[in-house]
């Protein structure tokens, strides 16, 4: 008798009449006996390896994993043309087994290759994706490119059809439902993987065929490995100053060094000398951030951890919104009147405040859908030149040209500048190089900020 595969719950069970071939079953990968059923169950995803492993034993089986739902071969074509480097990102992902991940810059045409790859491999598929946005995006290209109906899971629409978008939280809840109806899956910003709860996405699909695609594929938390091996390693990679001049625009990053006003200097002295005094009371060194969370964890039952994190935010307040930046702010968007801009802040109230001072958009994630879908199109259509934002332009969303960046406060994330980097790469008609400037506050941690960052 043959070994019968199918997909239950978010694993792959094998049932097997033939009890002379216990042990054989038992050494395939993943594979565990399941005293309920009387059959073996492994985890959905490693049903490729699975399915590999008893075709080299020479083993016989019936795949029955997407019988029920998966249907048949989809006929998909793509007008794209594809760039030099997309095709060798492609044929690099098809020569690992069309599973792992292309790390591209922001601007690079990402999607284009993801495109591409679902009309190769032609067989339903799962696109998932962090945000609203980045549904509706997906949405419209998959759409446009082809003329099989396109489903949906997320923004209050749970349709599926051969291809699917779905948002990284309505795939977590429908993963083990859906799991025997797509062969191939995409996790477009396939960072997002990395976390605990998104990590069980990958585990309860049993697709054959992933691609991750990201700008920053490794994690500080070392979680890109979990994504390795969910998804597959890193096949291909480029980064930014790879392409800039050719197929992203050429760049330019100038640092802005402003100081603190007086009061300024002795509010951020004072909160950070509470801070440090607390490190060193108790020999703690925050090298990772880890070590920060520990200390997070302290100030629950200790009052001096809780006023030392407190202090801490003062500080940074200080030096992220300090009064000189609203000033150096000024001189460039002085200087660069006819040049299309975007201001990144780390806090929403610096937002606010610039959106009044200056009198720009503001998109903050207070920002309704319909409102900020408003702005960026007048952004697009150049009714607005400028706009102010708190990192919710990071990733995820369609951002119109520009060519100027302000960055005015930030995390000392690789992830977040490139991200804010790359909005402003795509290729200028006229030839220009884009410019980012960044503002930092002399003489205070923020300059450290600056510099891992980068």
């Amino acid at each position: 008798m043959a070994i019968e595969l199918r997909y239950r719950d978010g694993t792959i069970h094998l049932a097997d009449g033939e009890d002379d071939r216990s042990s054989d079953l038992e050494s395939l990968p993943g594979v565990e006996p399941d005293p309920r059923s009387g059959g073996y169950r492994a985890p959905a995803y490693r049903y490729a390896d699975l399915r590999d492993a008893i075709e080299k034993g020479g083993l016989p089986y019936e795949e029955r994993v997407f019988d029920a739902r998966g249907g048949d071969s989809l006929d998909l074509a793509t007008d794209y043309r594809l760039r030099e480097y997309q095709t060798d990102a492609l044929d690099a992902w098809e020569d690992a087994g069309r599973r792992g991940v292309i790390e591209l810059p922001t601007g690079s045409g990402k999607t284009v290759i993801a495109i591409a790859a679902i009309a190769a491999v032609g067989r339903p598929t799962l696109v998932v994706v962090p945000t609203i946005d980045l549904l509706n995006q997906w949405e419209r290209e998959l759409e446009r490119e082809f003329s099989v109906p396109i489903g949906r899971f997320g923004g209050g629409e749970q349709r599926r059809e051969p291809i699917t978008v779905s948002t990284y939280d309505s795939a977590y809840l429908r993963a083990d439902d859906v799991g025997d109806a797509f062969e191939f899956v995409v996790f477009d910003e396939v960072h997002h993987l990395g976390g605990e709860g998104y990590r069980d996405i990958a585990r309860l699909l049993p697709a054959p065929y992933r691609l991750g695609l990201t700008a920053t594929f490794e994690r500080p938390d070392g979680a890109h490995e979990v994504i390795a091996d969910l998804v597959g390693d890193r096949v291909y990679r480029l980064d930014i100053d790879d392409l800039a001049g050719d197929h992203l625009a050429a760049y330019d990053i100038k640092r802005i060094e402003v100081e603190l006003t007086p009061e300024e200097r002795q509010e951020y002295e004072t909160a950070q000398e509470t801070f440090v005094d607390y490190l060193k009371s108790t020999n703690l060194q925050l090298r990772s951030g880890s070590d920060y969370q520990k200390l997070v964890l302290r100030s629950g039952n200790d009052p001096r951890a809780r006023e030392a994190l407190l202090a801490k935010q003062r500080a940074r307040n200080v030096m992220m919104n300090a009064d000189a930046k609203v000033d150096a702010l000024e001189r460039v968007l002085d200087r660069h009147r006819g040049d299309r801009i975007i201001v990144f802040t780390a806090h929403t109230e610096l937002v606010y405040r610039l959106s009044r001072r200056f009198l720009l958009p503001a998109i903050t994630s207070e920002t309704g859908a319909t409102e900020r879908r408003q702005i960026l199109e007048r952004f697009r259509d150049g009714d607005y030149s400028r706009v102010v934002t708190a990192n919710v332009l990071d990733e995820g969303v369609d951002v119109p040209d520009a060519n100027v960046a302000v960055v005015l406060s930030g995390s000392g994330s690789e992830r977040e500048f490139t991200q804010r980097l790359g909005r402003i790469l795509r290729p200028k008609d006229d030839g220009g190089r884009a410019l980012l400037y960044e503002v930092v506050s002399d003489e205070t941690a923020e300059e450290r900020v600056a510099s891992r960052r980068r």
